[in-house]
């Protein structure tokens, strides 16, 4: 820890009320992979030092076991917090290898809400991001459509997004999910910031395909 004196000084300047985003990432850039920092730092349950501490964790050192008393402390800070943390540690950890990435695609009915909402979110990123689908989309869309309803909220968001990607870049499926999003009426009439696209699937889809078309 060659920047900071001791981990004490390092949380002190976690607390600091100016801190941003790019400075913890700036921080993590010093200090690199350090678990054994990454853990202290995860105990004292700030949530700037959980963000960093997500992103000096080595990925290696990540078992089942680990991750789900993450994801239970997680539960301490309110949602917006959580859904931040969990998704630095996906796109910084989980992703980074094949081991991590399995147990990331085996939490479809995990016991946390936050493990089960970081699967379909992966789902969703696995399409958005040009990647070639999965052959597991038949499979989810029966899920989606004996599930989604009645999901916790937090993870009905994510297995929205899967179902709009879906229904963006396989045309084969793109009237099921449009059905589904019309048999369901989630989030219909919500207000859309500017320059923003509605989580209502069949405005979803219509204007993501039009944007692919243009």
């Amino acid at each position: 820890m060659t920047f900071y004196s001791s981990t004490q000084d390092l949380v002190s300047q976690l607390s600091a009320g100016t801190l941003k985003r790019g400075d913890i990432k700036k921080m993590a850039k010093e200090i690199k992979k350090d678990h054994d920092l990454a853990m202290e730092l995860w105990e004292t349950e700030g949530v700037n030092a959980r963000l960093l501490s997500v992103l000096i964790m080595d990925k290696n050192q990540l078992t089942q076991e680990e991750i789900n008393r993450l994801a239970q402390d997680m539960e301490q800070h309110d949602v917006d917090q959580r859904l931040t943390i969990a998704e630095w540690l996906m796109a910084n950890q989980l992703m980074k290898s094949k081991k991590t990435i399995a147990l990331l695609q085996s939490w479809e009915k995990a016991d946390a809400p936050i493990l089960r909402r970081l699967f379909w979110y992966h789902q969703a990123r696995l399409r958005w991001s040009g990647q070639t689908s999965p052959d597991n989309t038949e499979q989810l869309l029966d899920s989606l459509e004996s599930d989604m309803e009645t999901a916790d909220p937090m993870v009905q968001w994510a297995m929205n997004f899967t179902a709009g990607w879906i229904g963006v870049y396989d045309a084969e499926h793109r009237e099921r999910c449009i059905e589904l999003g019309e048999r369901l009426g989630l989030y219909k009439g919500d207000p859309v910031s500017r320059n923003c696209t509605p989580n209502y699937l069949p405005e979803f889809i219509d204007m993501e395909v039009a944007k692919r078309a243009a």
